[in-house]
């Protein structure tokens, strides 16, 4: 068997595994309204704490690494090897909300964290009052494959 065809079965398989776990998963409802993002199918979750960084919204602030300059009110987040634009659903079991961030960071850097929100992010799912919080992170998809940039944050 060609071998370009024997990958391209691999793919397929692992692709209908995926959907198959994927489904079976308890849907949780997102704080934003883009329906083609919440109805994307579950890659990954894992579960740890939270933080959040950066400056008031509206003040504006230094470049991510992926080269953008931080929105403090966008929903995006920083993960240590997520390739940017993934898209993550994170959601608080304390307050029960979630939301939708892109991954445009890297980070944190500090203890145990898994994701490292925007201040508008945590404040969507109430994480702004205690700074650090346990989350469920559940990877959507839609990173990029190729070229990301690693690093730690330009500040």
């Amino acid at each position: 068997m060609n071998y370009q065809i024997l990958t391209g079965l691999t793919a397929l398989v692992a692709t209908l595994t995926l959907s198959t776990a994927a489904s079976a998963t308890t849907s949780v409802t997102s704080t934003q309204s883009n329906s083609s993002v919440e109805s994307k199918q579950l890659i990954a979750q894992s579960v740890g704490q939270a933080s959040f960084y950066g400056n008031q919204p509206g003040e504006g602030g230094p470049l991510t690494a992926n080269g953008e300059r931080y929105n403090p009110g966008g929903l995006t987040a920083a993960h240590r090897t997520l390739p940017f634009g993934t898209r993550v659903r994170v959601t608080s079991p304390n307050t029960g909300k979630s939301v939708v961030v892109r991954i445009n960071d890297r980070g944190p850097f500090h203890g145990n964290r898994i994701i490292d929100l925007s201040v508008g992010a945590a404040r969507a799912i109430g994480l702004t009052s205690t700074g650090v919080g346990t989350v469920r992170m559940d990877i959507l998809g839609g990173g990029e494959s190729q070229g990301r940039r690693q690093g730690r944050r330009n500040r």
